[in-house]
């Protein structure tokens, strides 16, 4: 074995070595964090020591203006996890360390697409990632005997550990404080809880560890390759240049123009214009029963739309079908709206739920989708872009979200319009309005005001929920800033109620 090869393979090791060295320390810092305790600021403190271990463990050359751009969208993802612990507030703080992490460390893109998809990538499919590296982690360490560096790294290691311990045995004997403080480890109970569910939550956080601290480009790679493939696909596929040629294409739009302004004019009508629906139709099945298909309708026009003008084409070159192609985007955007203004009806009546307050948001991301086609057409920019544009449009949507308190702007909202508090409506869904959970509990202090007393049914439920919010923020793992706001709301109410 050649000088060069050795030195390679001792290098492999010492990085292989310094890797499994950060994973473990990682996976025991979780421990500390996380088992056994509540989440909240402890999530924001194992995300940035990730980063940290990612940063330790993996070359840095990104140049200045990038490392700061990546470091201001690695802190903007951590902002919405200090405000409140949800999945995705979660989800965007581990997204944002993935964006970080690839951006700092050799990257073979400026496209920001590719960086957003390697980053999604990475949060999806590398925890996996273990998975494929253990063979040839398994391989170095089994590599060159008794004197690779590993052997040497746990031998020099022996004599200190071993009188150490020694040493620190003896001054527990002599001090009675030494011995106080091992005392308080706990260290045997820690072991007699070492049961299945801890074993498995190490091998989680562990595989959650490694794809950070062993990045590869594989990634990148990926991501890289889906956007040139999207490019190739829609360039270049003879079964779309035939289904889509010019002809087929100007009589599929005269056709869908006229088919979506009948729909519209019927909206504009019966939603905008207040005329009398037909008898036994009332606005509230007729909002309701509209919602959700004309929000597939817009997708499936936006898809022909991308299919029909691609990149290059007669179809997109051609005037006259461009002004029919933004005719039509116009009216899918009118249906969007007119889905809005039916799913608002319907909530006014039935009341707000998680997943009526998660449509508001699919149908302005979709109105925004289709407003973006009409820019790339215009524009004359590719697919890539779209995509990357969309993508950007999603992430400020659920960014926006993260921090909106949506416990409490539903029950505030559900009890402002329940029959109890206007008159109208549906009596207020008091099994839901728990199940909403201690963000709820000023919309409750309200609901009772409104009566001049909480009904007895809500009173059990509601001290249980407070007293569980303020036994949550005893723990400085749990702290959240909206938890801190609540806690001082619940303070207060309780000094005045006194």
């Amino acid at each position: 074995m050649t000088d060069v090869q050795t030195l390679s393979e001792e290098t492999l090791d010492r990085k292989l070595v310094r890797g499994l060295a950060l994973v473990v320390g990682l996976a025991a810092l979780a421990d500390w964090l996380f088992y056994g305790h509540r989440l909240g600021l402890s999530l924001v403190i194992f995300i940035v020591a990730l980063e940290a271990g990612a940063l330790v463990a993996n070359p840095i050359r990104a140049e200045r203006r990038r490392m700061l751009e990546a470091a201001a969208v690695f802190i903007a993802a951590l902002a919405p996890l200090v405000e409140a612990l949800t999945p995705l507030a979660l989800l965007i703080a581990i997204a944002g360390a993935a964006y970080f992490a690839l951006v700092v460390t050799p990257w073979i893109s400026e496209s920001l697409p590719s960086r957003m998809i390697a980053a999604l990538w990475l949060v999806v499919a590398g925890p996996f990632q273990v998975l494929a590296d253990l063979p040839g982690a398994w391989g170095s360490l089994r590599r060159g005997g008794g004197t690779t560096l590993v052997t040497n790294a746990v031998s020099v290691w022996v004599v200190p550990v071993a009188f150490g311990a020694i040493f620190v045995g003896l001054f527990a004997a002599a001090n009675p404080l030494i011995e106080t403080w091992f005392a308080q480890l706990a260290l045997r109970d820690s072991m007699a809880r070492l049961d299945a569910a801890r074993v498995l939550f190490w091998v989680a956080m562990l595989a959650i560890a490694w794809p950070f601290v062993c990045l590869n480009r594989r990634f990148r790679e990926e991501a890289q390759h889906l956007l040139q493939q999207v490019e190739f696909e829609t360039t270049t596929t003879p079964g779309l240049t035939r289904l889509f040629g010019q002809a087929a294409i100007l009589r599929s739009l005269i056709l869908f123009n006229l088919l979506f302004a009948a729909q519209t004019a019927m909206d504009i009508n019966y939603l905008w214009g207040g005329a009398a629906l037909p008898h036994g139709v009332s606005y509230a099945e007729y909002a309701h029963r509209g919602a959700y298909p004309l929000i597939v309708t817009a997708l499936l026009a936006a898809a022909f739309v991308i299919a029909a003008m691609r990149p290059g084409s007669g179809a997109e070159r051609s005037r006259a079908t461009r002004v029919l192609v933004f005719m039509w985007v116009g009216q899918n955007v009118m249906l969007v709206i007119s889905s809005m203004l039916r799913l608002d009806l319907y909530v006014a009546t039935y009341s707000l739920t998680y997943w009526r307050a998660a449509a508001f948001v699919w149908m302005l991301l979709v109105a925004i989708g289709l407003v973006l086609i009409v820019v790339r057409i215009v524009s004359d920019r590719s697919d890539a872009w779209l995509i990357g544009a969309n993508l950007v449009a999603l992430v400020l949507a659920l960014y926006v979200c993260a921090f909106i308190n949506f416990p409490h702007v539903i029950a505030s909202y559900n009890v402002a319009h329940s029959f109890e508090v206007s008159g109208q409506g549906q009596p207020l869904d008091l099994d839901y309005l728990l199940s909403l959970g201690p963000d709820a509990l000023a919309a409750i202090d309200q609901y009772g005001a409104q009566r001049t007393s909480l009904p007895y049914v809500l009173q059990g439920p509601r001290a249980r929920l407070a007293a569980a919010h303020l036994d949550a923020m005893q723990d400085w793992r749990a702290w959240s800033f909206r938890g801190w706001r609540l806690k001082r709301y619940l303070e207060e109410y309780a000094r005045g109620a006194a």
